[in-house]
């Protein structure tokens, strides 16, 4: 990081840890005492170093991860306020900085390495409003659940059977796609292949927001979701377009929770269609004499569709096991995720409890990513996206492996050795493979 950018950064953050620690309502706090509060406040502080050797590429592009050594630090900061307004009713904001870079400025990779890379576009430290939202819950009976106090969710009860509704600015991923053992890259898997579906290109703006509208029906074991939601004015970009009825995503999802020999598990499927002003690859292609440049073709009532399959199962005291799957056409721009049309992941995460260390975790996962046939050749004939583009490409599926062992220093405080391991990155065979070693601390409370 640039001296001068960590300068900037180094007070901020300390004053976003002493609000943090200052303001937290104890981890020695009862539940029973948190249900009697109408407030919560909790508090995460989370920095990724990362870096990788040289590798071998005989050519670098404008969006290409960079060949040569490189290394990066990554830091958010993120205050959860919450307040009960009346019985089913709740206001959350929270408060977020975010400074630093990823490595490669975040480019070169469609799986890319730092799931948190994507909200530090500009290595000058910033404070943003990440979420402000209202959550409204209609109880339906079916008997009564606790609800144990945590980011964004105040301590209490709830009906089994439910519906939710939630309006403002939020992270659509909160909602929709989790997964018990990969949803977080502050504390599980970094990659983005493995923190969500790959394949859907998700509406955000470049740090992970929009707004918009979602509800939830529950009715054990059954869970259905649906939303709508911003799309950004540009591809990853952070101006969102608020003309919801021109451009929009639009997202449904069944869940189905089961047990296997006793053992937690749950299944989801969900379907999305996103509407924006977004380019056409094959429009590009048809160009002649010239690189392709989507962003030429860009016209209203373009579409991107697709589904996600996620899978989680608790397989014994100690070990999970998860599993992603997705696909979108792959007709029109990645607009506001990543450039990945088709996906897969699978992974195991074990506790280290029988060592004495319940609170460890010891994970190793893998993602395996391609591309639609126009989207491929349009960046072979030399075609860029917001995320890759080497300038050429000798066509191979992307794959990642991850593994990672989190190491619980406190009741607050987890440090994460992580490494990747990442053959033709950006789908070109030409380049790499790339070995790429971080260490998370991450805070918590």
């Amino acid at each position: 990081m640039n001296p001068a950018h960590g300068a900037k950064l180094s007070p901020l953050l300390a004053g976003f840890l002493l609000v943090g620690f200052s303001a937290s309502p104890g981890s020695a706090q009862s539940a029973s005492a948190s249900a009697a509060r109408p407030y919560d406040l909790h508090y995460q502080f989370t920095a990724i170093a990362q870096g990788h050797p040289s590798f071998k590429a005989p050519y670098d592009g404008p969006n290409s991860l960079q060949s040569r050594n490189e290394r990066a630090t990554s830091v958010t900061s993120t205050l959860f306020l919450g307040v009960r307004l009346r019985k089913g009713s709740e206001l959350y904001v929270n408060p977020e900085l975010a400074g630093g870079k990823a490595v490669s400025g975040a480019l070169g990779m469609a799986g890319f390495a730092n799931g948190e890379g994507s909200r530090v576009g500009d290595p000058t430290p910033e404070v943003s409003l990440a979420r402000m939202f209202l959550r409204q819950t209609f109880g339906l009976g079916g008997g009564s659940e606790q609800v144990e106090e945590g980011p964004n969710r105040l301590a209490g009860t709830q009906d089994a059977s439910r519906v939710v509704l939630t309006l403002g600015k939020f992270a659509i991923t909160d909602i929709f796609d989790a997964n018990r053992y990969s949803d977080d890259p502050r504390s599980q898997f970094l990659n983005w292949a493995l923190m969500e579906s790959g394949a859907w290109d998700y509406p955000a703006d470049t740090r992970g927001y929009c707004w918009g509208a979602a509800g939830e029906y529950f009715a054990r074991p059954w869970a259905f979701r649906a939303g709508a939601v911003t799309e950004p004015k540009e591809a990853n970009m952070k101006s969102m377009d608020t003309r919801l009825g021109r451009t929009h995503g639009l997202v449904a999802e069944g869940e189905y929770a089961f047990r296997v020999a006793d053992r937690k598990g749950a299944a989801r499927l969900l379907l999305f269609f996103n509407e924006a002003r977004m380019g056409s690859y094959r429009r590009a292609l048809d160009v002649q004499g010239a690189v392709p440049d989507v962003r030429l073709t860009r016209d209203s009532n373009r579409t991107k569709y697709g589904f996600a399959l996620s899978a989680d199962q608790e397989l014994s005291e100690d070990w999970g096991a998860f599993l992603r799957a997705g696909w979108n056409d792959g007709r029109n721009e990645s607009w506001a995720f990543t450039e990945i049309d088709r996906s897969l992941a699978f992974g195991a995460v074990r506790s280290a409890k029988s060592w004495g260390r319940p609170k460890d975790e010891l994970a190793f996962a893998g993602a395996l990513n391609g591309l639609s046939a126009d989207h491929r050749e349009y960046l072979a004939a030399g075609g860029t996206g917001f995320i890759i583009g080497d300038g050429a490409l000798l066509y191979g599926p992307e794959i990642v492996l991850e593994a990672y062992y989190k190491l619980q220093l406190t009741e607050l405080a987890a440090l994460t050795p992580d490494y990747q391991f990442a053959v033709n990155p950006a789908y070109n065979r030409d380049r790499g493979p790339v070995n790429l070693w971080a260490l998370r601390f991450h805070v918590e409370f």
